[in-house]
């Protein structure tokens, strides 16, 4: 049993150290987060609700059938402009008619829109103007998830960088670690030196601890955000400086508040074309007491055709203040516009200036790298000699690291500064 066990963690361990690596990079991080992020769903619910009200306001165009029923007792009916009873007396014979004040009505009236002027058309325009607008402000909200995918993704390379250097100075210690042990051997060291290495090499595999565990937690944010799982097959792409700083503002923001400007553009057209008359035909079907012959006091069916014009002249009233409200809701885009470029223009100055920092700081560290290099070589012949104690060297071993470190952390951070400078522009 116990051979099995091990025969199956084997070919466990084999399988999982055979899966190939899967390199990713940033702009496909981009991509996955956007399909993976819930919300992106939206967009359908978008398209469903424009086609629903588009197809609503079709629907104005074909007949529309009303139906109406009442019951009603007057006052007071017609009556014939003569003596009733004079002329019965004269006339025994004639039947006067009479109306009765409880009346009885039930229509049915099929008509068919000629011309609106423009008021179905202007419904169906701001039905597709505001789902325009709804999509532009939903792209910006998505867009905003680069900037987190830039702050995972930088700070797991960063992460990778550490662990490189980390690497880099364990293989420093171990080298010095052998010579010391050969200078023991020949009686040239002491054991206490050689455990002074060693307590650094315990420092180095405590940090690696800590290094693997923050890339671990950095990656598993990245693959939440984007939906990628094998968290242990994954390899992050380090990618190029870019060679032109971005200048011109290309956010979809930007793009929502011209829809938004459509948008009002499509109001103000709606409102114009409410105050035009509405034509069309009709026709009318009924059955009541009385018909269309008012003195026949009986149930009869009647009919009515014609041609209808309406005109509401009440919107003339507001149609100025309409007016003023849709213009007054385009000048707040408009400050609105010029509020955001403003406040982007201002990141991008900021990322500016990282970036010449960053790059200042960067032809330093070749300088600093260098002499570093040196003086650790010459502590390593030294300690050879047996003219420096192993602190020295230790401390030349550090401060060595600390430079690699620094030179490390700030190319990835000039990478990260590009691309947010890149994320603040779009472009």
């Amino acid at each position: 049993m116990k051979r099995l066990l091990m025969l199956a963690l084997l070919l466990a361990t084999a399988d999982a150290a055979s899966q190939p690596a899967r390199l990713i990079t940033v702009t496909q991080c981009y991509d996955l987060a956007r399909e993976h992020y819930p919300l992106v769903k939206r967009y359908g619910l978008i398209d469903m609700t424009e086609a629903y009200n588009v197809a609503n306001a079709s629907k104005g165009l074909l007949p529309q059938l009303a139906v109406n029923a009442k019951a009603t007792y007057q006052s007071d009916v017609t009556t014939l402009p003569f003596d009733v009873a004079r002329l019965a007396a004269l006339m025994p014979d004639l039947s006067i008619p009479t109306v009765s004040r409880d009346q009885y009505q039930l229509t049915a009236e099929l008509s068919q829109l000629l011309w609106d002027g423009g008021n179905i058309g202007a419904a169906k325009d701001l039905s597709r103007s505001q789902a325009d607008v709804e999509r532009k402000q939903l792209d910006a909200e998505l867009y905003a998830l680069n900037e987190r995918v830039n702050q995972v993704y930088f700070g797991c390379l960063l992460h990778d960088e550490m662990l490189r250097q980390n690497a880099l100075l364990k293989k420093g210690l171990e080298v010095n670690a052998g010579r010391l042990s050969a200078m023991l051997g020949n009686g040239l060291a002491n054991t206490s030196d050689l455990e002074a290495l060693e307590v650094e090499l315990l420092n180095v595999g405590q940090r690696d601890i800590e290094l693997n565990a923050g890339r671990r937690a950095y990656l598993a944010v990245l693959c939440a955000l984007t939906g990628l799982g094998g968290e242990d097959s994954l390899t992050l792409d380090i990618p190029n400086v870019p060679g032109v700083r971005a200048a011109t503002i290309n956010r979809p923001e930007l793009r929502a508040l011209d829809a938004q400007a459509e948008m009002f553009d499509v109001q103000r057209r709606q409102v114009e074309a409410g105050l035009m008359p509405r034509l069309g035909l009709f026709v009318q079907g009924g059955y009541g007491r009385p018909g269309l012959n008012m003195l026949e006091d009986s149930f009869e069916p009647f009919y009515i055709a014609g041609v209808r014009l309406s005109w509401n002249v009440g919107r003339l009233y507001t149609s100025k203040n309409d007016r003023l409200r849709i213009e007054a809701n385009r000048n707040s885009v408009g400050l609105q516009r010029e509020t955001f470029l403003f406040n982007t223009s201002l990141q991008i100055i900021r990322h500016n200036a990282e970036i010449d920092k960053i790059n200042s700081l960067l032809e330093a560290d070749g300088d600093i790298l260098r002499l570093r290099a040196s003086l650790r070589r010459a502590a390593e012949a030294k300690l050879d000699n047996g003219v420096i104690a192993v602190a020295d060297l230790i401390r030349e071993l550090n401060s060595e690291d600390i430079a690699r470190q620094n030179a490390a952390t700030h190319r990835i951070q000039l990478l990260a500064a590009f691309f947010n400078l890149m994320h603040t522009t779009n472009e």
